[in-house]
């Protein structure tokens, strides 16, 4: 029987929060069942309900009963919250690449902010933290640069549907940039007329598993095609007949990925046609990106989180920075417009020929790239060059080991910029910092993916000794 639920709140991947209602009166009858959703110390349950918004009530099904929390599938809205809105996508019922089209996206920006606030305070349990509010998109459509969906049965191609691994087949995506719709369509067109067999990742049979699409700047287009065998059939006529449907691709590659396993892309590329690379700019810097490089899929927004994070460095043009987690760059060469000289470390050495690539493209002399483990890297700088008066990480979503936030605070750097994808382990890395002697002054959230649950971060850090001789 559907429970009562009262929303006060979303989770993380943005489904509502409540909890039940002991009794009620809904159509005329009593109900009274939700004594029995209790944890053992006789409180009531978290319930998840996934579609709900907070200062709603609604009625769901309890689909889960875990010890300390219930999962409960949306059955009925009974008092509608005024930020809920209609989806503008006709999938997104049943897609699980969007988690928030059905909240306004001002009620989207205020919740991301909240994500940081409530991380910082029960995870990272820091006081004092300024967290200003989210900077979101004037236009928070076709923002993607690149397209990765996965491959199904008669060629279906597009999201997973919500929490499984069925594909919701689609033939535009309005989060991504138009060049990605091109590609994608042109891909299910020839890959029919070819015959080409979908991966069945249960038998691990098949040939095409997933089309990515990537889109540079001045129109440039890339097609992937991540294959599970090597053998492309038809490999040249294929070419030609994508090329008849999409004439103005820039590049078109093969990515062969023949592990039995969830990763994407595999670790050999081949050039099918055209150029290994496109480019794209952000805040007048060109970047070469390559099928495997890592570059944010928000261009427009990416300026706003580097130029975000170039502003809490504060530099006054003498400083020595180094860049933990600089992949191919992007960030150091921002901060190379204004510091004396930067140094980027990597663990990926095909990330670092990248870097030095956009480095010499953009005529940029000041900076320098390393391969090798910020652990180990990072001291070896310092005894070679100098203390670095300003260190920016931006690690991936598990956030820094903890031996990396010690090579920091050991460094007895003045400033360090932490840029974030994951307020959860923002949260738990900068408890650690303050543990270290660096206290955290400032938060600014960047809505890098509207419509998503997804918030990035960037935090301004002082080691305490530096923020005393500040304040005098």
């Amino acid at each position: 029987m559907p429970q009562l639920i009262k929303i006060h709140g979303l989770g993380s991947s943005g489904e509502g929060v409540g909890k039940a209602v002991r009794s009620y009166e809904l159509g005329g009858r009593s109900y009274n069942d939700a004594e029995q959703l209790l944890t053992p110390n006789s409180s009531l349950l978290i319930i998840f309900v996934e579609g709900a918004l907070p200062g709603e009530e609604v009625l769901a099904e309890i689909v889960t009963v875990k010890k300390n929390y219930a999962v409960g599938r949306l059955v009925e809205i009974v008092k509608k919250s005024p930020e809920r809105v209609e989806p503008f996508c006709p999938l997104y019922k049943n897609c699980g690449g969007c988690q928030l089209q059905h909240m306004s996206y001002a009620a989207q920006l205020k919740w991301k902010r909240q994500q940081v606030v409530d991380a910082i305070e029960r995870i990272g349990k820091l006081d004092g933290v300024k967290i200003f509010e989210t900077l979101g998109m004037d236009n928070p459509l076709r923002y993607r640069n690149k397209m990765q969906f996965p491959v199904g049965k008669n060629l279906q191609v597009g999201c997973y549907a919500r929490g499984s691994h069925k594909i919701i087949d689609t033939n535009s995506c309005l989060i991504q940039n138009v060049g990605n719709d091109k590609i994608l369509n042109a891909v299910k067109k020839v890959a029919a007329k070819f015959n080409l067999q979908p991966y069945n990742e249960d038998t691990h049979r098949g040939f095409l598993r997933h089309v990515m699409g990537r889109v540079g700047c001045n129109g440039e287009l890339m097609i992937v095609l991540v294959t599970a065998t090597k053998n492309f059939p038809n490999e040249k006529n294929f070419v030609r007949a994508l090329l008849k449907e999409i004439p103005e691709v820039t590049s078109i590659q093969q990515n062969i990925q023949t592990y039995h396993n969830n990763v994407i892309l595999g670790r050999d590329t081949k050039i099918l046609y055209g150029k290994p690379t496109i480019h794209d700019k952000i805040g007048g810097l060109k970047f070469n990106i390559s099928a495997r490089s890592f570059f944010q899929v928000n261009t427009a927004q990416a300026e706003v989180l580097y130029k975000t994070a170039l502003d809490f460095a504060e530099l006054e043009g003498g400083e020595i920075v180094i860049d933990a987690y600089c992949g191919t760059g992007t960030i150091s060469l921002f901060f190379a417009k204004k510091a004396h000289r930067v140094y980027g470390t990597e663990i990926v050495p095909s990330a670092i020929a990248d870097a030095k690539k956009n480095a010499r493209e953009n005529n940029i002399r000041n900076v320098e790239f390393f391969v090798g483990d910020a652990v180990k890297i990072i001291p070896q700088l310092a005894n070679s060059i100098h203390f670095p008066d300003v260190i920016v990480t931006d690690p991936p979503r598990a956030g820094c080991d903890r031996k990396v936030l010690e090579t920091f605070a050991a460094m007895e750097t003045d400033k360090i910029i932490y840029v974030s994808c994951n307020p959860a382990t923002l949260a738990r890395d900068l408890k650690i910092l303050d543990e270290l002697g660096y206290r955290t002054k400032k938060i600014q959230p960047v809505d890098m993916f509207p419509f998503t649950s997804h918030v990035e971060s960037v935090a301004q850090i002082f080691n305490v000794n530096a923020l005393q001789r500040l304040n005098r």
